[in-house]
Formats: C-alpha cells, structure tokens, sequence
C-alpha cells in the first residue's frame, strides 16, 4: 500500500505560521497525507528558527522540521536542538555542529529515513562536505535501518538540486529543494524519484520572498541595511504532495498551491 508525504515550503515569518494555524489540518485531510515536512528556518521573522516557533509549527502538525544555512540564525535554539527530535539541521554540517540532520520514522509499516542536506553553492560562510559524496555516505551508513530514503535539499541554484536528484534517482524515492521560497515548474519523477527544485513558500504570494516589498526595494535602491519586514497579503501554503510505493518508488508528485485566510495580528501600542 501506497503512503503521501506532504512536502510543505519555507514557512515565512508570522503570517507563514499563521497560515499553518489556519490551513494545514483542512489541507492534509484534503490530500490524505501521512506525515508532514517543512522548511521552517525562516518562520521566526524571515530568519531563523525560534525555540518557541519550532514548539508552536509542531503542535500544528508538522511532524518533522529542515533547516538549511538559517537554522542557527537564533541562538535559543543551539541549546534546544539536542533535545529536539522533530527539527533537522543539515547533515552535511561538520561533525560538532549540535542536533541531528536526518531521522528514521515509520508511516504505514515502512521505515522511512529523512535526510536533511545542504547545496555546495550559494553559502559561502558555511563549509559543509560535498552534497553528492555525502548522500554517498549517509545512503550506505543508513542502508540497513530504512526501507526508503526522503532527501530534503536545501540549496541556491536550481541545476545543483536537479544534479543531486538526477544522482540518486534510483536510490531514493524524493529530492525536493528549498532555499528560494518560489515555487518552480518543474516538478517530475525521475527514475523512481520525485523532484522539484523548489517547492515555495507558506506565507504571504504578494511580497518579496515573503516580505513586505517596500522595504525590499529600498534597500536594493539605496544599498543601506535595513530590516526586511513580513507581508501579509494573499496568503497560500505551497508544496508539494509525494506518493510512495510499497517498494520506494515515487508514483505521483502533485504540487499544492491552498489559499489560506489569513488576518495580521493587531499591532499593540
């Protein structure tokens, strides 16, 4: 018997939660998805991953949180993650780094191994070990501990997440991307993986990543440093669904595109 994995994208800032609040159990029942994965290194204010939000995204339903070069951005969780079990950080990460990058969960019978990995480019203040010689590795280490194999791939360019997928085709059952929170078009099952090179973003469409675009185009205009600030408008949760085969082989991967109403809290004075 076939399962779903609903892969959702970054969730961004206040209203990307509140999206989650308001829309995720209406939308996994729609589906009928079996566990839910999200990229939540930027649902506290655009950047990084709160202690708080990572509790509050769990309670909603998410059953298992990735991270990519943010997930340390906010310092409560580098004593949280040890004793976190429902957040990976990268495990491409050097060896010291606190927490783990991939867990091995069961859903429907089948262990399933989620593995959390960061691109070779586009981060250049972070050393982490080659994608593709690493996915080499930890595929080997896990080998007799997972019937199938989810990789979450969180990189910068579009040809390096479509270069790992290509890679692993027949070894694991998805590579979906994250980093730059649009949803892209090219969705596929290449030999018995599912792919996307990235799968969006829960939060706000009207808006610049997420953010309010005002403030975007400053700073490009003026090149002075400034906060970005969230935006609110026309709320959706993006992702993408993945079937999976008894025997690991992708069968459908659909792309989730829900509206979800959502209103900005009252600002206090």
């Amino acid at each position: 018997m076939s399962f779903k994995v609903l892969f959702l994208g970054e969730v961004v800032g206040r209203a990307g939660i509140l999206a989650v609040k308001n829309g995720l159990k209406a939308l996994k029942d729609k589906v009928g998805a079996d566990f839910v994965i999200a990229n939540t290194e930027g649902a506290t204010n655009g950047f990084g991953l709160g202690k708080a939000h990572s509790m509050q995204l769990s309670h909603l339903g998410i059953n298992l949180q990735t991270g990519g070069e943010k997930i340390f951005y906010k310092l409560d969780m580098v004593d949280f993650f040890p004793k976190c079990s429902y957040v990976l950080r990268p495990a491409n990460f050097p060896p010291k780094t606190p927490g783990k990058g991939y867990k091995i969960v069961e859903i429907n019978g089948k262990r399933v191994a989620i593995i959390n990995i960061l691109g070779a480019s586009g981060f250049s203040r972070i050393c982490v070990v080659n994608p593709l010689n690493f996915a080499d590795m930890i595929l080997s280490k896990l080998s007799a501990e997972a019937d199938i194999f989810l990789i979450q791939f969180h990189c910068a360019t579009t040809a390096e997440s479509a270069t790992l997928a290509h890679y692993l085709k027949d070894r694991v059952s998805a590579v979906i991307s994250t980093h730059s929170k649009v949803l892209t078009s090219d969705s596929k099952i290449i030999g018995k993986c599912a792919f996307i090179s990235d799968n969006g973003r829960c939060g706000s469409t009207l808006s610049a990543g997420g953010f309010n675009p005002e403030y975007e185009i400053k700073k490009l205009m003026t090149a002075l440093p400034d906060r970005s600030h969230e935006a609110w408008e026309d709320c959706e949760l993006q992702g993408v669904l993945v079937t999976i085969s008894d025997d690991g082989n992708a069968e459908k991967i659909e792309v989730i595109k829900e509206k979800v109403a959502v209103e900005r809290p009252e600002v206090s004075k």
